[in-house]
């Protein structure tokens, strides 16, 4: 990361603390600007002595967070509903479409984006784009690997399957694999999540149908803009 992305994404992390009220339930993303954010967070729970409850999607934003011990941890499985939720993306296009799960932790960031009532994504000035063209993400059940990949061939897909530097399948914390697909440039992203989340064994898509409702833009140039 570009030192002045990370000053960008520190100045970004001061900035949203406003929204951060005591007594609050908050959801904490994966993946870099996320992992700014949580550190940002403690120091400010620390300092101004405020009670806030929050989820995390992965074990790393869990063990940011429990290193500096000042935030209490709750499980999603507990809740119905969050107030806040901030997060990171891989991708975002001029519509607000987002692609995230590039750490593996799609389907709780899904399933936390849902739960709550208001979110804020923050990302580098990279990840936006006119119209979606990276790989999405697809977490799938292991037993329906070969139907699936079948299934996206045949929507003009080109899937791979993710694994690690010894080409063994990467396993996500909730023991699924993950399928990196490929369809070129995306016109219509919304319709594609709809083909792709209807193949069985398919358990979360990386295109996002919810969209945020703020954005917060790092700059290679250290500033930052609110979308």
């Amino acid at each position: 990361m570009n030192n002045n992305f990370d000053d960008a994404l520190t100045k970004v992390s001061l900035h949203i603390l406003k929204f951060v009220k005591n007594n609050k339930i908050i959801a904490l993303g994966s993946g870099h600007a996320s992992a700014t954010f949580a550190e940002t967070l403690s120091m400010f729970v620390r300092k101004n002595r405020i009670k806030i409850k929050a989820v995390p999607t992965s074990s790393q934003i869990k063990m940011v967070v429990e290193k500096n011990n000042y935030i209490q941890l709750i499980e999603s499985d507990n809740l119905d509903e969050v107030d806040i939720m901030f997060d990171g993306a891989d991708q975002i296009d001029k519509e607000k479409n987002l692609v995230k799960g590039g750490g593996g932790a799609l389907l709780m960031e899904n399933i936390l984006m849902n739960m709550s009532k208001n979110i804020i994504i923050i990302a580098d000035e990279s990840k936006f784009v006119n119209k979606i063209n990276i790989d999405i993400p697809i977490e799938i059940h292991k037993s329906a690997r070969s139907y699936i990949m079948k299934k996206l061939i045949g929507i003009n897909g080109k899937p791979t399957l993710r694994t690690n530097n010894k080409r063994y399948p990467i396993i996500t914390e909730n023991g699924n694999m993950i399928i990196d697909c490929g369809f070129g440039i995306i016109e219509k992203p919304q319709i594609l999540l709809n083909k792709m989340i209807n193949i069985p064994g398919v358990l979360e898509v990386g295109i996002f149908k919810r969209k945020p409702d703020m954005i917060y833009k790092a700059n290679l140039d250290g500033s930052f803009n609110i979308l």
